[in-house]
């Protein structure tokens, strides 16, 4: 009997089609609380630079500054440098 793939169809609405926005911490909180009242430090800190939905966060306007106040669980993803050994040589 021949081995047969099963066929799959994905369908990702509009928004799950965009590409993440990237933006770095420029301020972190001590955390928030788990339900009782433990605090539960943040993992992020400032100069982070992260991707994140474009839905995600509350933009403000704090001193002439556009800024995204968010969540840590609207963080997608922390950016880091590739290391020493992938770069290229010049």
């Amino acid at each position: 009997m021949p081995k047969t793939k099963p066929q799959v169809a994905s369908s990702f609405p509009t928004t799950a089609k965009e590409k993440p926005s990237q933006g770095e911490i420029t301020a972190v909180g001590p955390g928030g609380r788990d339900e009782p009242g433990k605090l539960i430090p943040i993992d992020l800190k400032v100069g982070d630079r992260v991707l994140f939905g474009k839905w995600s966060g509350t933009e403000v306007k704090l001193d002439g500054q556009e800024l995204l106040i968010m969540k840590e669980s609207d963080i997608m993803g922390v950016l880091t440098d590739v290391p020493a050994a992938k770069k290229k040589a010049a």
